[in-house]
């Protein structure tokens, strides 16, 4: 066995690109070379590079404070969280540095109410699929893709996976072990397939009429993704029991956290969970200076705005195209571009042009600016895959 060049997993199939700095929605090789940034790290920079709000609020946090552990109380957390409270369902938050840590902390959440409630066989968590929930095992349990469990053992027990949209099948796996129903208001790596807000009415009531839990997983199409501070909220009648965030509340800086209302929150009691890192007040920090920007008035209205205006020109690309892009669909600054050739082949074509964007499941490519994008870039942006949809047009 001969060592890798790089000291590093080979777990990643990382394109030969290397970015020395960022400023909004631009990125700067290490030779001066400009790209777009339609990626935004995985919907995770919200506000962009080098936003000078989350610069300062790092910089001045780091000159006083960077850890003192979960073993003392933190100003921090409870002006967060109270932020947090104010602007969704939620009346609980426990903080985590990732999604997938985000995650578990829903599914313990779900499965210790049940037990404090009397009914410990109540473990199943049902998930459907195309979803993803992170990386850890119990994640990609509950994601059901069996090409994340290869050659790491059995699926973890206590995880039903269904197929998307399929009503009966559902109602069906309902029983008496079940703790909980698991959903992304809007699929991401699914390939941007948005929930009918009839369907997650109809979990809402389903889940309140069982006597079970509703989780969302609002990792990548919350905190203002969508033109709404979370996904879930264009929807009247259907807020959740649980709801697991990360990606943009960090914009950029490693921050989750598990949303709960009084109820459900009730029975994570001191022992029942914890962590090192979670809440530290870096992290607090950032995330606090991010809602200051995604908080203020007219922020998501223009997001909204932006979003509808990049629908229209995907759609109009999808009409130009027909060999090449099957359909546009997303909401507000989630927008996916289905293909009729490889993903990852439109995907490097774009990236021909200096634009960067992302591949997703159901041969779907990512189009996920910086919240921050105004529309002259948005129109840079799809003149760039203008181009390169034009270039492999020809070459077909």
């Amino acid at each position: 066995m001969t060592k890798s060049q790089a000291p590093l997993y080979d777990a990643f199939a990382r394109v030969p690109l290397q970015f020395e700095r960022g400023e909004g929605v631009r990125l700067y090789t290490f030779e001066g070379e400009e790209y777009l940034d339609f990626a935004a790290g995985i919907a995770v920079n919200a506000l962009g590079h080098g936003h000078p709000h989350l610069v300062e609020a790092l910089k001045t946090q780091a000159e006083a404070l960077w850890h003192v552990s979960n073993l003392y109380e933190s100003p921090q957390q409870t002006k967060l969280a109270g932020r947090l409270c104010e602007n969704s369902f939620a009346e609980r938050v426990f903080f985590t540095n990732s999604g997938t840590e985000s995650l578990e902390a829903a599914f313990k959440t779900a499965r210790r109410w049940h037990y404090d409630n009397g009914n410990p066989e109540r473990i199943d968590i049902i998930t459907f699929e195309g979803a993803f929930h992170g990386r850890s095992l119990a994640a990609i349990s509950a994601g059901g893709n069996s090409k994340y469990m290869e050659g790491f053992g059995p699926k973890l027990e206590g995880f039903i996976s269904l197929p998307f949209g399929d009503h009966d099948a559902l109602k069906a796996a309902v029983g008496p072990t079940t703790a909980a129903i698991l959903i992304e208001p809007v699929q991401g790596e699914g390939g941007i397939r948005p929930v009918p807000h009839q369907c997650l009415r109809g979990l809402r009531k389903l889940c309140d009429e069982q006597g079970i839990l509703l989780i969302y997983d609002e990792v990548q199409c919350g905190v203002g993704r969508t033109g709404r501070f979370f996904a879930h909220q264009w929807i009247e009648g259907a807020e959740p029991d649980i709801m697991a965030i990360a990606k943009g509340i960090g914009g950029g800086f490693p921050v989750g956290a598990c949303l709960a209302s009084e109820e459900a929150a009730s029975a994570m009691q001191p022992g029942t969970h914890g962590t090192t890192y979670g809440g530290n007040p870096l992290a607090m920090a950032v995330g606090n200076a991010v809602l200051d920007v995604v908080l203020e008035g007219g922020f998501l209205e223009a997001v909204n705005d932006k979003g509808r205006f990049l629908r229209q020109r995907l759609a109009e690309l999808a009409d130009t195209y027909p060999d090449i892009i099957e359909l546009a669909r997303g909401d507000g600054l989630l927008q996916g571009m289905k293909c009729r050739v490889p993903n990852i082949d439109v995907v490097a074509a774009f990236r021909d042009q200096n634009l960067l964007s992302v591949p997703a499941g159901d041969n779907v490519v990512r189009i996920m600016p910086p919240l921050t994008v105004t529309e002259e870039e948005l129109k840079e942006g799809v003149a760039k895959m203008d181009a390169a949809l034009s270039a492999m047009q020809a070459a077909q």
